[in-house]
């Protein structure tokens, strides 16, 4: 299995939710319920063979990107607005004048071939945005569609953060060109690490997916 340079993050790195899907959809290969947590070990590396091993994700070099759990029950979903609050969030998307990964696959705005996900902050403090499904959508694409929006419930300017962990329920997958909605709540902040949940509803409204994710705040200085 490889994340290949375009669903990058960071700079040189892997989107967190991208590279989490990916690893979840490998190792539900070999299991029964497919439910999996998966806990960023360090930045996942672009272009690079990766492999599951005992549980782990592990580089050509046997370091280990990423560690794999039993999902257990994700409980939170967030509410459900419509399209059009969705957009009129959409504007407000504070990465638009100060963003730590401009070029991210999934929320960069200097990305004009990413999923172009921006997720401004309604009167409550959540966060909201459109989304119209791309043609090569799948599972991980789904879970990079839940990661940046639930990242952007915590992230402030001048204080960056990253994925830690995440988790993903998937009820249905999205159809290309359905235009969704993806909403993102924080529910706790602890030292370092935000609690975030995501969810995304289709067009009729209906839920199709949520996530549990623990973001980490990093220091300005290492956005490179």
């Amino acid at each position: 299995m490889i994340v290949h340079a375009r669903f990058n993050g960071p700079p040189g790195s892997g989107n967190g939710g991208y590279s989490a899907g990916l690893f979840a959809t490998e190792a539900s290969k070999a299991t029964e319920d497919g439910g999996t947590e998966v806990t960023l070990r360090r930045p996942p590396p672009l272009d690079t063979p990766l492999s599951v091993v005992d549980g782990q994700v592990r580089a050509p070099d046997g370091a280990v990107v990423a560690e794999l759990a039993p999902a257990g029950t994700i409980d939170v979903a967030v509410l459900p607005i419509e399209y059009a609050q969705a957009v009129d969030a959409s504007r407000r998307y504070p990465g638009f004048t100060a963003h730590p990964f401009p070029t991210c696959y999934v929320c960069g705005p200097e990305r004009l071939d990413g999923l172009r996900i921006f997720a401004g902050r309604i009167e409550d403090g959540t966060t909201a945005a459109p989304w119209t499904v791309p043609a090569d959508v799948s599972p991980a694409t789904v879970s990079a569609a839940l990661d940046c929006p639930g990242g952007w419930s915590v992230i402030e300017s001048g204080r960056p953060y990253v994925l830690g962990r995440i988790a993903v329920h998937l009820n249905r997958m999205p159809v290309p060109g359905d235009e969704c909605v993806v909403r993102g709540a924080l529910a706790g902040v602890e030292g370092r690490k935000a609690l975030v949940h995501s969810t995304l509803y289709g067009p009729d409204g209906a839920e199709l997916a949520r996530a549990r994710a623990t973001w980490v705040a990093i220091s300005q200085t290492s956005t490179g």
